[in-house]
Order: structure tokens, then C-alpha cells, then sequence
């Protein structure tokens, strides 16, 4: 088990996102399922945080919803 702790740091975070993929397939109500569980969500905190998503341009975003839709 990985020590809980906060994520910091670059390095922090690559090994949170390692961890998590070594416990991919931990059953749900299990200690690994949920250590996977909080990691996950420290990891999703960091990366609000660290990485926010820049809002689409409206125009971009309306086409893109009509290309995927099928239409021109």
C-alpha cells in the first residue's frame, strides 16, 4: 500500500498516476479498491488545480457537436 499523502509535486503525481494503474483492476469494495479510490481522487484535485481545462470557444464547440452529430 502507498502512503497517503498529499500530491505536491510532478513527481508526486506520476507516481500516484503509476500506482492507479497498478491497481486498475481492484475490486470495488476491496483495501487496493479503495486505495485506488483516493488516489484517484487526489490526483483529480492536483490536476484541477494544476491543469485547468481552458472553456471551448462556443462556435468551435457547436460545430464540433454538429460534426458529431452528422451534420454540415
Amino acid at each position: 500500500m502507498m502512503e497517503m499523502r498529499p500530491i505536491k509535486t510532478e513527481a508526486d503525481h506520476a507516481a500516484a498516476l503509476a500506482r492507479i494503474d497498478a491497481l486498475i483492476d481492484a475490486a470495488p469494495d476491496s483495501p487496493e479498491g479503495d486505495e485506488r479510490d483516493v488516489l484517484v481522487t487526489l490526483v483529480e484535485a492536483w490536476e484541477a488545480k494544476h491543469t485547468p481545462i481552458p472553456a471551448a470557444d462556443p462556435v468551435s464547440a457547436i460545430r464540433h457537436a454538429m460534426e458529431a452529430q452528422g451534420y454540415t
